[in-house]
């Protein structure tokens, strides 16, 4: 099969894109999936360069979300058949492949109502969301602040959120984003660029700031969003690219709830709530993946660079076998 395989840690330049690769083999409790796309996320960037706290022995795949249809099953599974649209949130052998394998616990049936495209935009973005929302004990009615709303988490948080009856308030860098998170039921949108938007975020609240905010970029507002957050309220950082100083006493003054959430430490029994959400979602319709741009998968260096270093984040990447 062709497969992007990775041999030493480091830039783009370490993707190669090699044919002749060995199609890998099932478990007992795993099946192969032939891929028709693959989720580039955030993470498979860092474990390109080796930076991420958990490596890969090399060489190795990358990728973990992808979706397609099941070519075989092992010994014990009985929830797959042959020929069954599917999703993955993380995969066994690699995603960047035109054939992978991926541990039952971790795949799921892929709704006729996405396309294979968006199948491979639901796993590492609409679960991270998910759990977002479970950690903090979303309720509606509440006023959540979606920091980077347009990106692919962004937009899934934005989504669940309306489907729930939440007040959602997203952020973005660019207009096209902004655009797009109103289409996706925000009840306000602001440039995250421009100075004051703070300011217009606490005008919208009554001044009295957010209930929840889902922060997207830590390393940047995370001090913005203790001084922003409601009194009791609570923030979950879903991502972060670097280190900050905070001031400690306004977590003591706001008595807020400072929280995390890192997708692959889950606990076990998270993974079936998150699993019956998505499922949940899909089948109501509402559940509908972004899909900004699609690449060969011969481009996953140009796939992997654009994820990481375009300006205003809009939707999920993907490359398509």
């Amino acid at each position: 099969m062709k497969a992007i395989r990775v041999s030493e840690f480091g830039g783009p330049e370490v993707l190669k894109f090699e044919s002749g690769v060995p199609v890998p083999t099932v478990n007992d409790n795993q099946v192969l999936i032939k891929v028709a796309a693959a989720g580039v996320n955030p993470v498979d960037t860092y474990i390109r360069s080796g930076t991420f706290s958990a490596l890969p022995t090399l060489p190795y795949t990358p990728g973990k979300d992808t979706s397609g249809t099941v070519e075989q099953i092992g010994a014990k599974v009985t929830e797959f058949k042959k020929g069954d649209r599917v999703y993955t949130i993380r995969t066994a052998s690699g995603g960047y492949a035109e054939y992978t394998t991926a541990d039952t616990d971790f795949v799921g049936h892929l709704s006729d109502k996405l396309t294979f495209e968006q199948g491979a935009g639901l796993g590492t973005p609409y679960y991270t969301a998910f759990r977002a929302f479970f950690k903090a004990q979303i309720k509606a009615g509440e006023t959540v602040l979606v920091h980077g709303a347009s990106g692919a988490v962004g937009l899934a948080c934005t989504q669940i959120g309306v489907s729930m009856g939440v007040q959602i308030i997203g952020t973005a860098g660019t207009e096209a984003g902004m655009e797009l998170v109103r289409k996706n039921g925000a009840t306000a949108v602001f440039n995250h660029r421009e100075d004051g938007y703070r300011e217009k975020i606490m005008a919208e609240t009554g001044g009295a700031g957010p209930d929840v905010i889902l922060e997207i970029a830590a390393h940047i507002n995370l001090s913005y969003d203790l001084e922003m957050i409601k009194k009791y309220g609570r923030i979950v950082i879903v991502g972060s690219r670097g280190s900050l100083e905070i001031i400690p006493f306004w977590i003591m003054g706001k008595q807020c709830t400072l929280t995390g959430v890192a997708l692959w430490l889950s606990p076990k029994e998270a993974w079936p709530e998150m699993h019956a959400a998505v499922q949940k979602g899909m089948a109501e319709g509402w559940l509908q993946p972004y899909i900004r741009q699609q690449y060969p998968l011969s481009d996953a260096k140009q796939a992997q660079t654009d994820v990481m270093s375009s300006r205003g984040a809009q939707g999920k990447i993907i490359l398509k076998t």
